[in-house]
C-alpha cells in the first residue's frame, strides 16, 4: 500500500444548472517520505486536487487513503482533527495574523496538534533566529514565507502540501524557498507534495504528477532528482 493513493477521484462544481467538472477520474500514488512535484496550466485542477487531499474540499466520487486511513469517508469532525493532526499547508500567500510575531504565529499553530515540534527551535531551522519577535509587516516576503514554512513544519505533520509557494516571490528567494522545502523532505523524512505550473522544479522532484483538464496524464518517479541548487528557470 502506497503512502497515498488517490483512485478515481472526481470532483464537480455545481452553479444553478451548470456543471463544472474539475477532476475527472484522476488516479496517483505517493511513496512516504518523497519530495513530489504537480504540474500543470492553470485551470488544470492542481489546487483541487491539493484541496481535496488536505481535507479542505470534498469529492464528488472517488476514494482517498493517506498512511491506509481512507479520508474520503471523513465526515466534518474528523477531517477537522485530520487537518490539524496530519497536514501542514503552505500558500502562495503567507496568511500569517498581523498582530502576532513570527514566533507567535508559529506556536498559534502548535497548540491545535498532538505532537509539535518546538516554535523557537523550527524558526531557527528555517533561519530566522533574530527575526522572531518580529511582526509580518517587517519582515520581507521571503522571511514571512519562512515563517508559513515554520508554522507547518512545527506541528510535525505527516504531509506538507506546498500551493505555489514561491508564486509570490522573486527567483532568488524563490529558490531559497524551495531549498528548504528540499531540506525538509531529505532530512525529516516528510512526504512534501509541491504544486506549480513551473515544470523546471520536475527535475528535483523524487515523483512527477502532470496534470491536465482535470485528469492525472502521468505519475513519473525520478530515479536521480536533481538538488534546487543545480536548477535554472
Amino acid at each position: 500500500m502506497s503512502f497515498i493513493e488517490f483512485t478515481n477521484v472526481k470532483k464537480v462544481y455545481k452553479n444553478g444548472e451548470v456543471e463544472i467538472r474539475a477532476l475527472a477520474d484522476a488516479s496517483f500514488t505517493v511513496e512516504k517520505g518523497e519530495l513530489t512535484v504537480i504540474v500543470g496550466p492553470s485551470g488544470a485542477g492542481k489546487t483541487t486536487l491539493l484541496n481535496i487531499l488536505g481535507g479542505m474540499d470534498r469529492l464528488t466520487e472517488g476514494r482517498i487513503l493517506l498512511d491506509g486511513e481512507e479520508i474520503s469517508s471523513y465526515d466534518g469532525r474528523k477531517l477537522i482533527t485530520y487537518r490539524r493532526h496530519d497536514i501542514g499547508f503552505v500558500f502562495q500567500f503567507y496568511n500569517l495574523i498581523e498582530n502576532l510575531t513570527a514566533l507567535e504565529n508559529v506556536e498559534l499553530a502548535t497548540q491545535i496538534c498532538t505532537e509539535p515540534l518546538e516554535p523557537a527551535q523550527v524558526l531557527k531551522d528555517v533561519g530566522l533566529e533574530e527575526r522572531m519577535d518580529n511582526f509580518p509587516s517587517q519582515l520581507s516576503g521571503g522571511e514571512q514565507q519562512r515563517v508559513a514554512i515554520a508554522r507547518a513544519l512545527a506541528k510535525n505533520p505527516k504531509l506538507l502540501l506546498c500551493d505555489e509557494p514561491t508564486g509570490a516571490l522573486d527567483y532568488a528567494t524563490g529558490k531559497a524557498i524551495l531549498r528548504l522545502l528540499e531540506k525538509s523532505c531529505r532530512e525529516r523524512g516528510m512526504t512534501v507534495i509541491i504544486i506549480t505550473h513551473n515544470s523546471a522544479l520536475c527535475d528535483m522532484a523524487d515523483r512527477v504528477i502532470r496534470v491536465k483538464n482535470g485528469t492525472i496524464v502521468s505519475n513519473t518517479v525520478n530515479e536521480h532528482p536533481v538538488p534546487i541548487e543545480e536548477i535554472e528557470w
